[in-house]
């Protein structure tokens, strides 16, 4: 006899593969409550950052990840799903409804492959090689974009010094926002268990230095000298929607970043989001003028090949445990 509806444990699992997406300063900004019959997505208001995210753009574009992490794992679970999102126009924080059935075939190795790269992406902030057989990812990238109804757009190499620049200048904004700057602090700080940007995921000044576009955090300490002074080589993939910052646009932006980490993962290419500059008005119009689109700029990624040399691979960072963030009901 065919199940119609999944178990609690089935749930559980893929809502904790879920809460593997990226989030601002791994901030998990989101809330699970399952039933029988559904689960739904809830924004967590109280994990707004004033200073960077004072809107709650970025909350919006986190949790579309999460929804999207949640597809995929209920896939390889053997479910297909039906996703309502803003189910209520009342309850702003209510992202999403998701539906299951029992999926009409086997859950397949593409299925399996693209869940088990949740478990193995990471944001990883050291310089990239290039990407190898960048058009043939390119191509692969923009197909996976093409459900979410988002635009992307690759950064051209002689548009990147321009880029680069205007990164650094959001950042000495920055350094003149002193709430900005003691945020940032908190959600760095060694103190936090189970939330926030751990000491292994960040990178020394030496190794900061060599990357032109990305954002400003504390240095991690020096660890073995490596000789090798070669400057990041990535593409940088720019996400923007059609109508400014609408709440289903973020979300659906959201979505196709998880489509597209995960794709770059599956290829072996090692990424890190970067959202600093889509944070102030002045960088994201320059952003949205260099890549010629008519729409909002809300999030770029920088796509390579991880530098073997350059010593080990950021670990997992740690997320909040599963019963602090979903709730499943009787």
């Amino acid at each position: 006899m065919t199940t119609l509806t999944p178990g609690r444990d089935v749930i559980r699992d893929a809502v904790e593969l879920a809460c593997r997406a990226p989030s601002l300063h791994n901030s998990q900004p989101w809330r699970w409550i399952a039933d029988d019959a559904s689960l739904d997505l809830f924004a967590d208001a109280g994990r707004l950052m004033p200073a960077a995210d004072p809107q709650g753009r970025e909350i919006t574009l986190s949790c579309g990840a999460a929804l999207d992490h949640l597809t995929v794992a209920m896939s390889a679970a053997g479910w297909d799903t039906t996703v309502t999102r803003f189910p209520d126009p009342y309850k702003p924080f209510h992202l999403a409804t998701i539906g299951f059935r029992p999926a009409t075939t086997d859950a397949n190795d593409p299925r399996r492959a693209r869940a088990d790269a949740i478990l193995r992406r990471r944001t990883d902030r050291r310089r990239f090689d290039p990407p190898a057989d960048w058009a043939r990812l390119e191509i692969a990238l923009r197909q996976a974009m093409i459900p979410y109804h988002v635009m992307s757009d690759v950064v051209l190499d002689d548009a990147r010094p321009h880029l680069a620049e205007a990164s650094r200048l959001t950042q000495q904004i920055r350094e003149n926002d002193p709430s900005y700057e003691a945020e940032l602090q908190w959600w760095t700080s060694p103190l936090a268990a189970h939330e926030g940007v751990p000491q292994s995921a960040l990178v020394s000044a030496t190794e900061a230095a060599r990357v032109d576009v990305a954002r400003e955090f504390p240095t991690a300490a020096q660890g073995q000298q490596v000789n090798d002074d070669r400057v990041d080589q990535s593409k940088i993939v720019v996400l923007s929607t059609h109508h400014e910052d609408a709440r289903l646009d973020a979300l659906r932006c959201g979505e196709a970043l998880s489509a597209l980490l995960l794709e770059c993962t599956m290829a072996g290419m090692a990424t890190c989001t970067l959202t600093h500059m889509t944070e102030l008005a002045p960088s994201r119009e320059l952003i949205r003028k260099l890549t010629g689109q008519q729409g909002l700029p809300q999030l770029l990624v920088r796509i390579g090949q991880a530098p073997g040399a350059d010593g080990a691979a950021p670990g997992r960072t740690p997320r909040r445990p599963i019963g602090e963030v979903c709730e499943i009901r009787q």
